[in-house]
């Protein structure tokens, strides 16, 4: 059977507005759209676009219906999809003219109690964000590490200090972090952090994901750099292998930055599996990070977060272009 991936994350009704509001101001938006959202929901049609199976595990309320059905039609796995007493949460989205976004959330459904679900027997990946209950994550994190099952984890919004001290990171093996979650992450787990005043976002980033190898020596970690593109520090065999990409080249102007960062995680967790069965080269991870790369550019290029995410056969056609 081919590999599949569990996604044990959030699913919220996303409202998007114009513009940032600044403390005493009031505006008025010039666009309200509203769809489906969440980082786990973003993240497993992103693991579906980008070619792999793919089940989301997570909750709804009672006024939730059709955003399981959205999830269907974007080919996820639904069947772990709760009906919670609390409303679906909610997540709202402010995008200013430059394409960047200010989330504000509201819970909802994703902080309902939920059991421990059967792991359907093929699943060999596992992913986490941090928009769920953090003691829901550990357990199902638990049960993968015990079950030899690959995991992957994207703490945003970020855990608090205590939380990331106390995290099991021993039991991680994907780890996805942007430049500022990386700073956040090495200060809570009293790393070395360097002047980062006046230097690029690969110089910056670099000793940060050396630092956090050298707290988690057997996680693979990626730091994506927004518009400077990404690094990644893979555990390979022979040793650490430290790998820059710079950004793709968009066509137009950038949009919408929403979603892309769950884009490029979902495009990572797709090509992963697809290494699974065999002995996987630095090459093998660097095409993977070049197609996560490209997808993630071309979600920017587009507006809202699930109709942003491209679908494979137009990442790869847009690679083989370049």
């Amino acid at each position: 059977m081919p590999p599949r991936c569990l996604v044990r994350g959030s699913i919220s009704v996303s409202s998007t507005v114009k513009d940032f509001v600044l403390p005493g101001q009031t505006i008025s938006s010039t666009n309200l759209a509203k769809y489906t959202g969440g980082k786990g929901a973003n993240q497993a049609v992103a693991i579906a676009r980008a070619g792999a199976i793919v089940d989301l595990v997570g909750a709804v309320g009672q006024d939730g219906f059709w955003v399981q059905d959205e999830l269907r039609a974007a080919g996820v796995g639904v069947e772990g999809i709760s009906i919670a007493e609390e409303s679906t949460g909610r997540a709202i989205i402010q995008v200013n003219e430059l394409g960047e976004n200010a989330i504000v959330l509201y819970k909802g459904a994703n902080y309902a109690s939920l059991p421990v679900q059967t792991i359907h027997p093929d699943t060999t990946y596992m992913v986490f964000q941090n928009e769920i209950p953090l003691a829901s994550t550990v357990e199902y994190l638990t049960h993968a590490a015990s079950s030899q099952i690959s995991t992957v984890f994207n703490p945003s919004p970020m855990l608090s200090p205590e939380e990331l001290k106390a995290f099991p990171w021993h039991q991680l093996t994907w780890l996805v972090v942007n430049a500022g979650e990386a700073l956040e992450l090495c200060r809570a787990l009293n790393q070395e952090v360097q002047d980062t005043s006046k230097r690029s976002a690969e110089d910056v980033a670099t000793p940060l994901i050396l630092q956090l190898s050298a707290y988690m020596p057997t996680t693979n970690i990626l730091c994506t750099l927004g518009a400077d593109g990404v690094l990644a520090n893979f555990t390979l065999p022979g040793g650490p292998k430290i790998t820059y990409l710079p950004a793709a080249k968009l066509q137009g102007t950038t949009r919408d930055t929403t979603g892309a960062g769950d884009c490029f995680t979902g495009y990572l967790v797709a090509g992963l599996m697809r290494l699974e069965k065999k002995h996987a080269t630095i090459d093998d991870y660097v095409s993977v990070l070049r197609r996560c790369v490209q997808a993630a550019g071309m979600c920017v290029e587009k507006r809202g977060a699930l109709a942003s995410i491209p679908f494979a056969a137009d990442v790869d056609a847009r690679l083989n272009s370049t």
